[in-house]
Formats: C-alpha cells, sequence, structure tokens
C-alpha cells in the first residue's frame, strides 16, 4: 500500500510544480485614442534666416529634440507642404504629401524625413488640411490631432479659417493646433487663430527658435497626458 501512495506522489508532483511555477502573465500594451500629425511648412520663406539660422533648420532641430518624448503608444505621422514650385501657382498650390504615414514609433523616421526637404514654395495651409482630413487618419474613430506650424499665411485663394468652420459642424473628432512662427501680418494670424479655436484648438505664437522649443515642449507634455487603454499583450 506505501508503494502505491508514493507512486501516486511521484506521478503528481510535475502537475503540483507547473501550478507553482505559471509564467508571468503577458506584459501589458498601451493604446491612445489619439493620432496625432505634424503638418509642417516648406514654403520659400522658411528658407529666411534668423540669428544666422534658417527658419527650416530650426524647426528640423527643435522637431529632432522633441519628437523621441512623445509617448511610444501615441501613433505619429507627418506631412509636408510647399517643397515643389510647381509650373504654374495652380500646381504649387498641389504641393503638399504625406511623407511619414500615421503610425507607431515614427520619431525618429520623422526626424530623418525631414532633413529631405528644402523650402521652395508657396503656402497651401487649407489644401493640406484638406488632404489630411480626407486621407491621412484613414478610418481610425478617435480623436485625431492635428499640429500645424507655418510662418505664414495661406496664399492659394483659401481659407483656412472658412474651412475649419466647416470641419468643425461635421467632424468634431478633428483638433488643430497652430504654431504661428515668426509671423507679423495680422490678417494671417487671424486666421491661423480662427483655424486653432473652431476646431478646439491651441493657437501659439514663437518668434525665436527659445520660443518654438518652448511651445512644442509644452506641447509634448500634454501629448504625455493624453489618455491610453491599457490592454494585455498577444503573445
Amino acid at each position: 500500500m506505501k508503494k502505491i501512495i508514493i507512486l501516486f506522489l511521484t506521478a503528481a508532483l510535475p502537475c503540483i510544480a507547473y501550478e507553482v511555477f505559471q509564467p508571468n502573465e503577458p506584459p501589458e500594451i498601451r493604446t491612445s485614442n489619439e493620432h496625432l500629425l505634424f503638418v509642417i511648412d516648406f514654403s520659400e520663406s522658411m528658407a529666411e534666416r534668423l540669428n544666422g539660422e534658417s527658419k527650416a533648420d530650426m524647426v528640423q532641430s527643435v522637431m529632432r529634440k522633441y519628437l523621441p518624448q512623445i509617448p511610444s503608444y501615441i501613433p505619429v505621422g507627418l506631412r509636408v507642404y510647399g517643397h515643389r514650385c510647381g509650373f504654374t501657382a495652380y500646381h504649387a498650390c498641389k504641393a503638399t504629401e504625406l511623407a511619414v504615414p500615421i503610425n507607431y514609433n515614427t520619431s525618429e523616421e520623422i526626424a530623418n524625413k525631414l532633413t529631405d526637404y528644402k523650402p521652395r514654395g508657396m503656402t497651401p495651409i487649407t489644401f493640406s488640411l484638406k488632404q489630411s482630413v480626407e486621407s491621412d487618419f484613414g478610418n481610425y474613430n478617435g480623436i485625431k490631432h492635428i499640429i500645424l506650424l507655418t510662418d505664414g499665411g495661406e496664399n492659394c485663394d483659401e481659407s483656412p479659417c472658412k474651412y475649419a468652420i466647416e470641419l468643425s459642424r461635421l467632424r468634431p473628432d478633428f483638433i488643430i493646433d497652430v504654431i504661428a512662427f515668426n509671423i507679423g501680418d495680422k490678417d494671417d494670424l487671424e486666421q491661423l487663430e480662427c483655424t486653432a479655436a473652431v476646431t478646439r484648438g491651441k493657437f501659439y505664437q514663437a518668434d525665436t527658435k527659445a520660443e518654438l522649443m518652448d511651445i512644442l515642449g509644452n506641447i509634448i507634455e500634454k501629448q504625455k497626458r493624453v489618455e491610453a487603454k491599457i490592454y494585455p499583450s498577444i503573445q
């Protein structure tokens, strides 16, 4: 009888050990309820120099500094405009492209891609926003956050303010923050401020690289507080 009991206990040990030493639960992953798209100006005026450095170079270096600080669970993309002259004003006013599709862990790709562009053309802000809204965010159902950085107002016979008013009525899931970089024209500033205000976004003004760094740093800090949903990782 003792032999039978000993054999039973020996056979049961692997099962007991398995129960005791279960592997850890799979790690958790975070996913944001917000997608983020930078829309950056590469029009001709971005070649102007401030304190010996072009505005385009300032934007590139500031972006390189702060992009890595965006939480990895927030999908980020890049659209540029004004980077082509075009044969006619019509073509120049269509000069916009999605440089980096919205996705996770794109900070380094965006920083590197920004160095590929040179300031050349016009400032098709409204057309660029339309392309962002209609194409860049796909079928995503959450908050769609655009950060527009420009050193001038629209010069392609459209109004970003009027477009933003219509957008806010039809698509309240879009938020547009605007960074006005070294802009002195009152009408341009009013148009851009309106674009942000009607979409529940923020309007910022920067005249120096240091001010631009402060603004982008504050925006990134807010992104760190964006609500995230947590799910178990699928192994």
